[in-house]
């Protein structure tokens, strides 16, 4: 029997619960089936949960299928899946937003290998931010693929798919720089998005 002991984190659309299975503690993210109107009223029913779970569990089962650093997915039923926990006997790992690193470079390079290992993988993520990285055991792991990106199957018409992967890292990378300016960490991201994107233009189309 699973048992839920409480709740990690609430975003945006779902939230991330700590649940017992076995007396094995696991993740558990939850769609939520009702949003709140910004009109005033009554919720409104969220007829997309189903395929958004669906989406994020499968774009991240690609990235641990890929070997990157993503809490690997066990199971989906309808519009929540369990994962791995992230976290030790003192709490879930934190966010890097929430952490003081001791070494900003090296956290960087790290950063940045994770990213081309999901790209390498398959996966672009589309919200990557400080937010959406944890730190634990030292290391950089990804979070949220809610929105993320297949570009390991770019459809009949690669060059969008592409065009999208860059603008989503773009953004991710726009999004690290505020980060690791605090350290005064510079992150050449022109030069990283281009080196990502040209990697996965297998045929030649952006030439």
């Amino acid at each position: 029997a699973m048992e839920v002991k409480g709740l990690i984190s609430a975003g945006k659309e779902a939230d991330v619960y700590l649940a017992l299975y076995r007396d094995v503690p696991i993740a558990i993210k939850a769609y939520r089936l009702y949003r709140t109107s910004h009109r005033g009223g009554g919720p409104i029913k969220h007829d997309s949960t189903g395929w958004m779970a669906a989406h994020e569990y499968e774009m991240t089962r690609q990235a641990w299928k890929g070997g990157c650093l993503v809490p690997a997915v066990a199971r989906r039923v309808e519009n929540m899946f369990s994962m791995r926990y992230l976290g030790d006997e003192d709490g879930p790992a934190p966010r890097l937003h929430d952490v003081r690193l001791e070494d900003p470079d090296a956290f960087l390079d790290e950063v940045l290998r994770g990213v081309e290992a999901l790209a390498g993988a398959g996966v672009v993520h589309a919200d990557l931010s400080a937010y959406n990285i944890l730190v634990h055991d030292g290391k950089p792991w990804f979070i949220d693929f809610s929105e993320a990106i297949r570009v390991d199957r770019t459809g009949s018409v690669p060059w969008v798919r592409l065009e999208e992967a860059k603008v989503a890292l773009d953004r991710g990378m726009r999004a690290l720089r505020a980060y690791f300016g605090r350290y005064d960490v510079e992150v050449e991201s022109d030069v990283f998005v281009e080196r990502v994107v040209r990697s996965l233009d297998r045929f030649g189309v952006l030439e």
